[in-house]
C-alpha cells in the first residue's frame, strides 16, 4: 500500500515516495484506514545532509510518522540523550537513535501489548562526517520485535532500492517476483534450488537503471519513473488501487546536504515559495507546484 525508493549514486542520494499511507483504526485491527495525504520522507537532522523515508504503517497510536520525525528531529538537536556529537556523527549513530526514539520510547509505550500485524520500515540515508561518500541504514518494526538496525547500502555501495508495495519494480528491476519461488516449490524444487534458481534469473533478467557515475538529476529522473509506474501499476493492474496520490522527491548531496525537489504543499504558491526553489536540482516533468493537484 506504498512504495519509497531510493537511489545512491556517487554525487548523493535520491528518495522518492508516494503519499499512501495506512493506519490502525482504534480498535487496533484490520480494517485499517488508508490516506492519501501522507509525507513519507523527512529532513531528519537539518544541519547535517542526513534524511529519513518510512513506509508500511503510517503512524504509531494517535501519532503520524512525520510527527513523530519532527519529534525526534527536535531531540536530535537539543536532547542530551539524543543529540549528535559534534562532528563526529554517523549515519548508522542516527538510525540506531531514530530506533531508540521510535521503537523503545514510542511503540513500546503506545503498545505494552504489540500488535502483530505492525509493520513499519524507517530507513536512513545520507553522509556521516566528513564521509565523501553516501550510506542507507535501516530497521523494521513488526510486531512484538524491532530488526536492525542493518546497513542497506555502504559508502562504495550504489544502486536502486525499494520497499512497500514491491510487484511492480520486482518485475521491472529484477525481472521476476518473489511468487516465482511459490510456484517452483509447488513443482518439486527444494528450498535451495529455488534461492539459486531464483539468484540467478535475478542476474540474468535484473535491469539497471542507474550507474554509479549518474548525475543527480538523472537519479532524481530515475526515482520519479519508478514510483509513478508502481502507482500505476497498482491502479490499472489487479486488486484495488492502494497506491495513490503525489510523488515526493528529495536529493541529498555532500555539499548541498538535503534539498526538496517535489513536496506537497496543504496551501498555495502565494503562501509559499516552492516552486522558486534554488537548489538547481529540478526536472521538467517532476518539478511542477503540486499544491492544488488532487490525489486520485
Amino acid at each position: 500500500m506504498t512504495i519509497v525508493v531510493s537511489v545512491k549514486v556517487t554525487d548523493g542520494i535520491v528518495l522518492a515516495a508516494d503519499s499512501t499511507a495506512t493506519f490502525l483504526d482504534n480498535s487496533r485491527q484490520p480494517p485499517v484506514k488508508i490516506r492519501n495525504n501522507a509525507h513519507k520522507i523527512f529532513n531528519l537532522v537539518e544541519v547535517s545532509p542526513i534524511g529519513a523515508m518510512a513506509y508500511g504503517t503510517g503512524g504509531i497510536g494517535s501519532a503520524s510518522v512525520a510527527t513523530l520525525t519532527e519529534d525526534l528531529r527536535q531531540r536530535l538537536a537539543s536532547d542530551p540523550t539524543y543529540v549528535l556529537g559534534g562532528g563526529a556523527y554517523t549515519v548508522e549513530e542516527v538510525t540506531k537513535k531514530a530506533r531508540a526514539f521510535l521503537f523503545d520510547d514510542v511503540y513500546l509505550k503506545t503498545y505494552p501489548t504489540p500488535i502483530p500485524t505492525f509493520m513499519m520500515g524507517y530507513r536512513v540515508c545520507g553522509y556521516s562526517a566528513d564521509a565523501s561518500l553516501p550510506e542507507i541504514w535501516e530497521f523494521i518494526i513488526h510486531g512484538a520485535t524491532c530488526i536492525g538496525p542493518y546497513e542497506i547500502q555502504s559508502p562504495a555501495e550504489f544502486g536502486i532500492r525499494w520497499a512497500g508495495e514491491n510487484e511492480a519494480l520486482d518485475r521491472l528491476l529484477r525481472g521476476a517476483t518473489g511468487g516465482i519461488k511459490e510456484m517452483l516449490v509447488a513443482h518439486g524444487y527444494t528450498e535451495n534450488e529455488v534461492q539459486d534458481i531464483y539468484l540467478e534469473m535475478f542476474a540474468k533478467l535484473r535491469t539497471g537503471f542507474e550507474l554509479p557515475a549518474m548525475p543527480i538529476q538523472d537519479a532524481i529522473d530515475v526515482s520519479g519513473f519508478l514510483v509513478e509506474l508502481s502507482t500505476k501499476f497498482a491502479q490499472f493492474g489487479p486488486g484495488p488501487a492502494m497506491i495513490k496520490g503525489f510523488t515526493e522527491i528529495a536529493a541529498i548531496t555532500k555539499n548541498e546536504g538535503f534539498q526538496w525537489v517535489v513536496r506537497k504543499h496543504s496551501y498555495g504558491d502565494e503562501l509559499n515559495s516552492c516552486a522558486s526553489d534554488d537548489s538547481g536540482l529540478y526536472s521538467d516533468n517532476l518539478s511542477r507546484d503540486l499544491a492544488d493537484r488532487e490525489s486520485p
